[in-house]
């Protein structure tokens, strides 16, 4: 039963996640790093997995944005270098 209740903190944790691939990204690897370490402090896996899930989406979200903003200056810079 132990075993089975960081897979069910995920799945559960996954009807609230957003629509997109990255909101489903971070938030599964972090729901999966929050379950195990929180396993292991105290058996609060699911508590862990919640806090994973918000955690792996705000790390997504934000690299998406750097990567974002990576490409928009690469851009604007060939666009000054061909001028």
């Amino acid at each position: 039963m132990k075993q089975l209740l960081p897979i069910l903190a995920t799945a559960s944790v996954l009807m609230f996640v957003g629509k997109t691939a990255a909101e489903a990204k971070g938030c599964l690897k972090g729901a999966a790093v929050g379950a195990v370490a929180g396993h292991y402090a105290h058996h609060h896996a699911i508590l862990g997995a919640i806090g994973g899930c918000i955690v792996g989406h705000h790390l997504a979200h934000k690299k998406e944005q750097e990567q974002k903003a990576a490409a928009q200056k690469a851009q604007q810079q060939q666009q000054q270098n061909a001028h």
